[in-house]
């Protein structure tokens, strides 16, 4: 796509006598400096300024735009973009009633804990500046209000300065775990104010998210030791990194451990479903034979596993069940509004970490054990291929494999 754009038609830079300078111009320089690539919009006139300014400024590449039929593709297209690549992109919402279309695909992204840099408009917040009719229904006392409930963060600052640092507050926080989405309202009229001379691009590494903070020692060992002592230990694998090497380090947890692991449909691709540890076919739900697993269980490993509450009392293994290892840093924006965060899970060790650092942390004190074999443990079929009995996502991956 990035290929495609170097053949798209560019605008010519302006005349020497119109290189003014706007509000926009400065917001969207520091769009580019956060390198986001893309920005999914539905183009609508309270955003009129920096539409202006991708275009006439920054060419519109980086970011680029990505135009969209509704507000609610445009910020479904930015969560499905991080999914497919793991980094973050923008969408803009025209005003309120952007922000209207947007609101579901906004929540979709909240659930799934994906940053999305939601960008919308209002106003102008000045009543004299409004055009009559039009921008009086465009404009609202508190934009944000509408999502605040369902993102991380949200802004509607005053100034040019007050916007480029909300821009960078909020790349900030979206990137930082628990992810999630966040909205920068921007006032029509600051968009398209003068500006004497442009501010320098700021440092976007000077801006960066933290990085992941490593779990605490003690904890850790203790864990070592309860895992490293398990019989019929289950891993259960949410939402974890992307990377390969995060990737290989839980298999290798699991082979070491030789723990049973279950996958869940609703998060990306964490763990080989071919592997001989892998139990039965990722659902949106436990399936009966990770029920039967988690009932048998002495010990559970959860790395930041959606609903584990849920999943522990749909299998009976809630009370009196097995000893539970919860990594998770998700309680982090759990709030009174939406219940997306599920049941409380009991938990004998509680990790408020991201589960690979925690992860590496337990490799580096668990002794080496030889890999398992090929063989399925009991209890799992192979899954059978598309057209011997019903259709399932393991057997279309058998057949097309």
């Amino acid at each position: 796509m990035l290929d495609r754009a170097e053949a798209m038609d560019r605008p010519l830079p302006p005349a020497a006598s119109d290189n003014r300078a706007w509000g926009s111009d400065a917001i969207a320089d520091v769009l580019r400096a956060l390198e986001i690539p893309f920005i999914a919009l539905n183009p609508g006139a309270s955003y009129r300024g920096l539409h202006d300014s991708l275009v006439n400024r920054l060419g519109n590449t980086a970011p680029q735009m990505l135009v969209c039929l509704h507000e609610e593709h445009a910020v479904a297209l930015a969560h499905g973009y991080y999914k497919a690549s793991g980094r973050p992109i923008a969408a803009a919402l025209h005003s309120n009633v952007g922000l209207m279309h947007g609101t579901m695909a906004i929540f979709n992204a909240w659930c799934d804990r994906v940053p999305v840099l939601v960008i919308g408009a209002t106003g102008p917040v000045d009543a004299a500046k409004r055009r009559p009719w039009i921008d009086w229904i465009h404009s609202a006392q508190d934009q944000g209000a509408l999502v605040r409930p369902y993102v991380k963060w949200d802004a509607q600052p005053a100034s040019v300065p007050a916007a480029r640092e909300a821009l960078l507050r909020a790349q900030q926080i979206m990137d930082s775990a628990p992810r999630g989405p966040v909205y920068v309202n921007l006032d029509a009229a600051l968009q398209e104010a003068p500006l004497e001379a442009l501010p320098p691009p700021p440092d976007p590494g000077r801006y960066a998210p933290p990085p992941p903070p490593a779990p605490n020692p003690a904890l850790l060992a203790r864990a070592a030791t309860l895992l490293s002592g398990a019989q019929r230990l289950v891993i259960l694998m949410g939402r974890t990194g992307r990377t390969e090497a995060e990737w290989d380090a839980r298999v290798h947890l699991a082979e070491r451990l030789g723990a049973r692991v279950a996958t869940d449909l609703k998060c990306g691709a964490t763990f080989p479903t071919d592997h001989p540890l892998h139990i039965g076919a990722p659902g949106t739900f436990a399936s009966p034979a990770l029920q039967e697993a988690l009932r048998e269980a002495d010990v559970v490993l959860a790395l930041d596993w959606i609903d584990l509450g849920g999943t522990l009392r749909a299998a009976g293994a809630e009370n009196n069940g097995p000893r539970v290892v919860q990594v998770s840093p998700d309680q982090r924006i759990h709030n009174g509004w939406s219940f997306d965060h599920g049941g409380l899970p009991p938990a004998d060790l509680y990790f408020d970490n991201e589960p690979d650092v925690v992860v590496g942390g337990l490799l580096s004190l668990l002794p080496e054990r030889a890999a398992p074999g090929t063989a399925a443990p009991a209890g799992d079929e192979a899954p059978p291929p598309v057209g011997e009995g019903a259709l399932t996502i393991a057997g279309l991956a058998a057949s097309l494999r």
